[in-house]
């Protein structure tokens, strides 16, 4: 802010208003600062035009009128790049350079505006109009608050510096007028050539004061955040300091008490551990290595704390240690009967596997993705496959996982950093050719921290896992022999990259018969022990099971059937311990008495079939569903009104559907002009519940065409599969689950696509014999068999017999030809 004078100093000239200004003098052009009234510099003059001015000036009245340049680079200024106000200011001390330069002292006297440009060769002589400052009345109270403000803002900034003196502050105190305050101040900050410019040319005081007040503003913020940086850097280094000598006090301790040896023995035990331990070549240099650096560290430093985490992280994973397989395929298929009814797919398939490993053990690890509802025991099949090996389980869930580094680990730059949880996994495992499940890869998500799907490419591709880098170890690890399971509730989420590294099996629902097996067999023994209690105190009907799996859960797993079954359990468990005796029999009349009202009721029967009400097949990640689907037709202008929650596909699906029956109105039966007068609506029951899929179009198709005509749809029957408009029936997914939801309402035919025969084999042998499965490839083979009455075409025959008989009489009436007839 304010500089110290030198005792050299020459006295400062006499103020402007003591003495006479020249109306014309020589004009010095000068770089980088804006000079002010009352303002002390050295300045340096090295070009000819500048030198020859400085001459000149000291040949008449010591006078130079001093302008700062607009642009600093322009090294031979013209008068447009110079600004138009500046300073007055005398040459108070000349001295010459050796190099030719000059050396002058000048101190600045009063604001000048350029009125005339008198010369420009050798030098710039200019006439001046000099811009003195209002006489200033008493100062108001604003005026009073803005110097005080501004005194004290300048003070604070020098004490930050360490500048501020009793000298400084009798200087500052001692200015009374504000405009002379503003320049005092102004000269003494750091500021752009543009911004002290523009105080320089503000003219009113007050308004020159308040512009400076505003920089006083920006620099003090600048000062404050300056001196907290240093104060902090200076603390950082006192106790950088402060810790080496305490540091250094304790190894003199630690010296004299002989512990110096308890470093040199725990370095020696790490270095025995790895070289005993069966680590490959790479894995071994990188952690002798690492332990050479941690050696010559202070045992304190925050990276030998680091380094000695990382080297336990090498020490403690199975580099070379796996479980031994238990290849016998008649003792695991043993076992995994034992723990899974059914499922003969995916047991077949492990099966498989241990036979190809007994007869070539160098075999890669399969990648199983088990997809299908929940609850149908898909967890629970990847442990009972590591029981039936012999081999360590392991489980992670990535449901909601959005960052790469839960699988690649952090670096080890990081604070806290650790490695992903594959291995995580292995190191819990403490074998590396564990059973690895990876549950819910369908829900993983993505964001700024990466894509954990596309760091899972490479963990479950046989030909690139072999060397898994983890983003902490930064060392291969060899995956391939870890047999990886995922598991998934739905197809559509997982990338088409990952899903083609991975052999999937669909594991649909149960039919009731196998929930009751699978409740006898495995969950009621589980319930009974969970909750304390034998078959001698509890006993359930198979009424009893059937009656909870239709009444109280409508699902294609296994879960809401266990919690009811542990419901009913717990209800016993606590009569006996109230003293109670039993035996308690839970039959499906007295099931009330436990579980309360049912949870679902059965569907209505629809008796003889109703008109525009048609029964279709869904597939959701639950499972498969019966879906009704309901047409109204009443008097309007053509428009097809939507209800239900429907998404955009089946949307399409309908708007499909009635273009394909405006299409087959003569076939149908209908009038010319019928849309016309007439409004659709389609309605699907359970509003609330969001549906969508390509699956609804021949449902539609049906339901639409039987409130067209009146016609009633059979009962019994349920159909699914997409219609083109040209009546195409196309194949759908998810057959399996939808059979089965078909067989649990009671369904007893259901019409499917053609070209989904070839998974028909896939239906168990139950549900295939309690329903008739009827493949169509057309609405005209679909129509028949679901409409109560058919053909519908009668009138559309009288409409055309007209024609035929127009044709006929025009025949007659036309002359015939000789030789027509014998």
């Amino acid at each position: 802010m304010v500089r110290k004078k030198n005792q050299e100093e020459p006295e400062p000239a006499p103020l402007p208003e003591e003495q006479e200004l020249p109306e014309s003098m020589p004009l010095l052009p000068v770089r980088d600062v804006v000079v002010f009234p009352y303002m002390i510099l050295p300045l340096f003059v090295a070009r000819e035009n500048s030198v020859a001015a400085v001459e000149a000036a000291m040949a008449e009245d010591q006078h130079v009128f001093l302008v700062t340049q607009q642009d600093q680079n322009v090294e031979q200024p013209l008068p447009e790049d110079l600004y138009e106000v500046g300073t007055v200011g005398v040459i108070m001390r000349q001295l010459k350079m050796p190099d030719g330069r000059l050396k002058v002292l000048v101190q600045g006297l009063a604001r000048a505006r350029i009125t005339e440009w008198e010369q420009e060769q050798p030098f710039f002589r200019v006439a001046l109009q000099t811009l003195p400052d209002p006489e200033e009345e008493d100062p108001g109270p604003e005026s009073e608050a803005l110097m005080r403000s501004a005194r004290e803002a300048s003070e604070k900034i020098l004490a930050l510096r360490g500048l501020l003196t009793s000298d400084v502050q009798a200087i500052l105190g001692s200015v009374d007028e504000a405009g002379r305050l503003a320049d005092l101040v102004a000269s003494n900050m750091r500021l752009e050539s543009e911004a002290a410019q523009g105080i320089l040319e503000e003219n009113d005081p007050l308004m020159r004061l308040q512009k400076v007040h505003e920089h006083l503003g920006t620099e003090l913020e600048v000062s404050t955040l300056q001196a907290k940086i240093q104060s902090e850097a200076q603390e950082e280094m006192s106790r950088g300091q402060r810790e080496y000598y305490l540091r250094e006090q304790l190894r003199a301790i630690r010296r004299e008490l002989g512990d110096e040896n308890d470093r040199a023995r725990e370095m020696g035990q790490l270095r025995e551990s790895l070289e005993k331990k069966r680590l490959p070549s790479e894995v071994r240099a990188e952690a002798l290595k690492q332990l050479g650096r941690m050696e010559q560290m202070q045992p304190e430093s925050a990276e030998a704390s680091i380094i000695r985490t990382y080297l336990d992280w090498i020490l403690d994973l199975p580099w070379s240690t796996g479980s031994k397989d238990r290849l016998d395929v008649k003792k695991a298929a043993e076992i995994l009967d034992e723990d899974h009814f059914d499922l003969e797919k995916v047991k077949e398939r492990i099966l498989e596997y241990l036979a190809v490993r007994k007869l070539n053990p160098k075999m890669k690890g399969p990648i199983l993705c088990f997809i299908g509802p929940p609850g149908v025991g898909k967890t629970s099949l990847g442990r009972s496959i590591a029981r039936a090996l012999g081999r360590k389980f392991v489980r992670i869930s990535l449901g909601g996982v959005r960052d790469e580094a839960e699988i690649r680990g952090h670096r080890r730059t990081y604070i806290g950093a650790l490695p992903g949880r594959i291995i995580q996994g292995l190191k819990s495992a403490g074998a590396n050719n564990p059973v690895f499940m990876i549950d819910e890869v369908d829900k993983v998500g993505s964001d700024y921290r990466g894509d954990p799907t596309s760091a899972l490419l490479e963990v479950l591709d046989p030909e690139q896992n072999n060397a898994f880098s983890d983003h902490y170890l930064n060392l291969p690890f060899d995956l391939s022999k870890v047999m990886f399971i995922t598991t998934a509730n739905v197809e559509d989420t997982i990338p088409d990259a990952l899903w083609d590294r991975m052999e999937v099996i669909e594991l649909s629902g149960y039919t009731e018969e196998d929930k009751v097996t699978i409740a006898q067999g495995f969950l009621i023994p589980r319930q009974l022990k969970e909750n304390g209690i034998t078959t001698k105190q509890i006993s359930l009907s198979p009424a009893a099971l059937l009656e909870i799996i239709r009444s109280h859960t409508r699902e294609a797993g296994l879960r809401n059937l266990e919690r009811e079954i542990g419901s009913v359990c717990r209800k016993v468990a606590r009569k006996v311990a109230e003293g109670e005796k039993g035996p308690f029999k839970v039959t499906a009349g007295n099931l009330h008495r436990y579980l309360g009202v049912p949870k679902f009721l059965p569907e209505e029967e629809r008796g003889e079939g109703e008109v525009g009400v048609a029964t279709g097949l869904a597939w959701t990640a639950a499972g498969g569903e019966v879906l009704r689907v309901e047409v109204s037709a009443v008097e309007g202008k053509g428009n097809l009104t939507i209800t239900g929650s429907l998404g955009e596909v089946m949307r399409e699906s309908a708007q499909a559907a009635l273009s394909y029956a405006r299409g087959r109105a003569a076939e149908l039966g209908l009038k010319k002009g019928w849309y016309d007068d007439m409004d659709l609506h389609v309605h699907v029951p359970s509003g609330a519940i969001p549906k969508d899929g390509p699956s609804a179009g021949v449902t539609l198709a049906t339901a639409i065409i039987s409130s067209l005509t009146g016609v009633p749809v059979r009962e019994d029957v349920a159909m699914t599969g997409e219609v083109t408009l040209t009546g195409k029936v196309l194949p759908i997914g998810g057959l399996k689950e939808k059979a089965l939801a078909a067989q649990r309402s009671g369904l007893e035919r259901i019409l499917v696509p053609e070209k989904n025969q070839k998974e028909m084999s896939e239906i168990p042998a139950k549900v295939r014999r309690k329903l008739k499965i009827i493949p169509v490839g057309h609405m005209d083979q679909l129509l028949p068999l679901v409409l109560a009455k058919w053909p519908l075409a009668k009138p559309a025959k009288k409409k055309t017999a007209p024609k035929k008989t127009a044709k006929k009489k025009a025949a007659s009436k036309a002359p015939a030809k000789k030789g027509a007839r014998k």
